[in-house]
């Protein structure tokens, strides 16, 4: 997809993948808390539930700021299908990291989950023929090599076959598949709006999106948890933070997706590791392991190969 802005600006991507990064970061901390509270299915609800009204504002000001508001677009079958596909594929990989953690070692499936831009990289390759320049496919192995790294399970589990080919490993690739066809899926529908701007590209998909999430998830909890949708509302005040910082990770993420290929903003998108990581160790006052150094090393340099990138076409 190129816009006159993406032209013009053909850099913006990289901050606005590094503020969904850090978004996502803020996130997820509030939804650890949420997840201790309420449960694992209504605290990811509480990301779309409470999410969709800070979308539909952002929506609204894009049309309502400039005196030329810009067209509504026209909205496909294909593109429909695009976001529905992603939004599916996002519930299935959180899905199937929730099955890995109920296991005991699951930690291999959580290393495993770490292969999604290599994924991202083969199905948007099938899906969409976005092929990788070789150097961006570079970035992309060092990249997941330093995420790895970050990742490793405990030595028991890391040299033993068994636990590589056991159920959680399994859960884990199809973590990581999930979270990369639901990747491609909303860079499919960006491609198949056609929006004035990726601002109103990213906005529409995310209020879909969690329209539809919302609707699925939410008949889930509903029916299928012995409270139901009771707890969400006593937890107001935290569910807030927690919806409105999904919903601006969302909203970045899904622009970011209408100006650059799903594999570039995948593979920055790593960064949110080194928040993480930052993040903890500051508040535990934790050094970092020798192989935690040179697998941040070898993260931060695939994010710099993948910048390197800025100026190709997408």
């Amino acid at each position: 997809m190129t816009s006159s802005l993406t032209a013009v600006a053909p850099w913006l991507w990289v901050p606005v993948v590094l503020f969904a990064a850090l978004a996502q970061t803020v996130r997820n901390t509030a939804q650890r808390s949420l997840t201790a509270e309420l449960g694992t299915l209504p605290a990811t609800l509480v990301r779309f539930l409470y999410g969709l009204p800070f979308a539909g504002v952002w929506l609204a000001l894009l049309y309502a700021w400039p005196a030329q508001p810009p067209a509504v677009p026209h909205f496909s079958a294909a593109y429909l299908g695009w976001i529905a596909l992603g939004a599916f594929f996002q519930i299935a990989g959180t899905a199937f990291l929730l099955l890995a953690m109920a296991e005991r070692n699951f930690a291999v499936a959580v290393t495993l989950s770490k292969t999604e831009v290599l994924q991202v990289a083969l199905f948007a390759s099938v899906f969409l023929h976005e092929l990788p320049t070789p150097l961006a496919l570079l970035a992309m192995v060092v990249a997941t090599l330093g995420v790895l790294l970050l990742s490793l399970p405990p030595r028991g589990q890391l040299l033993s076959p068994a636990a590589w080919l056991s159920r959680p490993a399994l859960y884990g690739l199809a973590c990581g598949a999930s979270f990369a066809i639901a990747s491609v899926g909303f860079r499919g529908g960006a491609l198949a709006l056609g929006a004035e701007t990726p601002w109103l590209s990213g906005a529409w998909g995310v209020l879909i999106a969690q329209t539809l999430q919302t609707l699925g998830l939410g008949a889930w909890v509903a029916l299928k948890t012995e409270r139901g949708l009771a707890p969400l509302w006593p937890a107001w005040r935290m569910s807030l933070v927690a919806g409105s910082m999904g919903a601006a990770a969302s909203l970045a993420w899904f622009t970011a997706y209408a100006m650059q290929t799903t594999g570039a903003v995948r593979t920055l998108g790593m960064v949110e590791v080194a928040f993480s990581y930052l993040v903890s160790r500051r508040l535990f006052s934790e050094s970092f392991t020798r192989p935690e150094k040179i697998g941040m090393a070898l993260m931060l340099v695939g994010l710099v190969l993948i910048c390197s990138q800025i100026g190709s076409p997408p």
